[in-house]
């Protein structure tokens, strides 16, 4: 797993942009013009920040200490960072896809 899979999932995904609006070590990306995933360009492990609603955030927290932690910089109550060792990639495309959706505001 890499940064440049992670940026071509999300960019698969329908409507979605990506910017450097934070500096250039961090890749945003938006649908709706609202961030759904940001990813840390020069971090060793590789990580992200997604959303996810609330509940199901601190579920993931509990269930994967190590790898899913309150979000760097962001709302703790709604935001993952994801830390993308030793995780699986269906894993990883269910995070970014759940926090599209959730930001989307479209149904799967």
């Amino acid at each position: 797993m890499n940064t440049d899979f992670i940026r071509e999932f999300a960019l698969q995904l329908p409507g979605v942009t990506e910017s450097f609006p934070f500096g250039e070590d961090t890749l945003v990306f938006k649908v709706n013009n609202k961030i759904f995933l940001l990813l840390a360009l020069d971090a060793d492990p590789i990580q992200f920040n997604v959303k996810a609603n609330p509940e199901y955030a601190q579920e993931l927290r509990e269930e994967y200490p190590d790898q899913v932690l309150p979000g760097y910089h962001m709302n703790k109550k709604h935001w993952n960072t994801i830390i993308v060792a030793r995780l699986k990639t269906a894993f990883i495309k269910k995070m970014i896809d759940d926090s599209y959706h959730l930001v989307a505001k479209i149904k799967k």
